[in-house]
């Protein structure tokens, strides 16, 4: 192999592959809990800070909220009051780096010995050992997770950016990107010192409301249900949820009101089956328009059916405003959905019929392939169309559309 050949697959196994596997996917890193329990992990990085810290700690205590702080050793060696005071209200301490640098520019040797560095620092402060470190940026190489592996620490990622730090972020901004992509088991990241303080500090009282209001638990990261690393067995329900993703920004679907915690994703498109006709006598025409919805597959899994058809009631009327406020959705005629959920959906007003066999084959075989992806049996139910004409909908779940 020739040189440039040898330099290449250097890079991949030093940067590609800890970029690909560990901080794209996850792959032994704490990124997230389970979404059966309502609780979110607010993760702090880069202080403490007098200017900043003590007034996100205010915050937090205002609103009986406890957090993650991960900690710059130098920074936290100067100001030992800070992280004492974290403690003492209940908040937890991991290692940030014994400088913030981001992996890719230090070299091999250096990359391998901060992590260790850094978490013992930082436990001298704290008075016991932290068994958390997040790499400034939270950017990996080979050398990084080695030297993680080495010190005996666990990786801790996010799986909610709050991008405080960007030029053109606002407290409001902020606000408004968290009450879209914030879900249960989420572990978010802000900082409470550097650029990104100068939007957190102002936005987080107003943040902190918003996620108490809809019921949210805040809890530091070592006490949310479910978040451990991220096993090869974990893999499928990552990736299909990134695929799931993709898919929805491809077909211009959406999560029913703007938000991930949403049972429910809605789009519009043009009915697929021929030959339907409602049970009033209304046919569905192949071709009408429609709104077509999805169910949040990791989100039901880990409710469990019944909390779910108890979610689906109220998510349900999120799904009715979109019906009458996006302009694409304003002339769907019904709405349903093609699913293997039909006796549950039948309990929320839907009629079932049953599909060609040859889509009924297609969409069984993609329904176990979920299964499998999240961890269920592979013995899902026939799939079948689940259908309601868009006034009923309306009359059942929302504003009929005559007022």
């Amino acid at each position: 192999m020739k040189r440039r050949g040898w330099v290449a697959l250097g890079l991949l196994a030093y940067l590609g592959l800890p970029y690909l596997l560990v901080q794209r996917l996850g792959l032994g890193l704490i990124r997230e809990g389970r979404q059966g329990e309502r609780a979110v992990a607010l993760t702090f990085d880069d202080g403490p800070d007098p200017r900043t810290t003590p007034a996100v700690l205010d915050a937090l205590r205002e609103a009986g909220a406890r957090a993650t702080f991960f900690v710059v050793a130098g920074r936290a060696e100067a100001h030992p009051g800070l992280v004492a005071r974290m403690l003492a209200e209940g908040h937890e301490v991991g290692a940030h780096g014994a400088r913030h640098r981001h992996a890719w520019g230090r070299s091999p040797r250096g990359a391998f010995r901060d992590p260790g560095a850094a978490a013992r620092r930082v436990s001298a402060v704290v008075g016991r050992p932290v068994p958390l470190h997040r790499p400034p940026h939270g950017g990996y190489t080979l050398a990084t997770v080695l030297g993680q592996r080495a010190a005996g620490l666990t990786g801790a990622h996010w799986s909610v950016e709050g991008r405080d730090w960007h030029a053109s972020a606002t407290p409001e901004g902020l606000r408004s990107r968290l009450r879209a992509l914030v879900r249960p088991g989420a572990v978010v990241v802000l900082h409470d010192a550097g650029p990104g303080a100068r939007v957190t500090v102002p936005g987080l009282p107003g943040l902190l409301a918003d996620l108490r209001a809809r019921g949210y638990r805040l809890v530091p990261l070592g006490e949310l249900e479910g978040a451990s690393p991220l096993t090869p067995a974990d893999l499928p329900r990552r990736v299909m949820g990134g695929l799931d993703a993709l898919l929805d920004r491809l077909g211009g679907v959406r999560y029913a009101g703007g938000r991930a915690d949403n049972l429910f994703r809605v789009g519009r498109v043009r009915f697929p089956l021929a030959g339907i006709t409602l049970a009033d006598g209304t046919p569905v025409p192949r071709g009408t328009p429609v709104a077509e919805f999805h169910v949040n597959n990791p989100l039901m899994v880990d409710l469990g059916l019944r909390r779910s058809v108890r979610l689906a009631r109220e998510d349900f009327r999120d799904v009715a405003r979109e019906l009458v406020a996006r302009p694409e959705l304003q002339g769907a005629e019904v709405v349903f959905c093609l699913s293997a959920l039909s006796p549950l959906l039948a309990t929320l007003g839907f009629e079932t019929h049953d599909l060609p066999p040859a889509t009924a084959r297609r969409l069984h075989l993609w329904a176990n392939v979920l299964r499998r992806a999240y961890g269920s049996p592979p013995d899902a139910p026939e799939p079948k169309l689940s259908v309601m004409e868009r006034t009923a909908f309306l009359e059942r779940y929302g504003t009929p559309p005559s007022i």
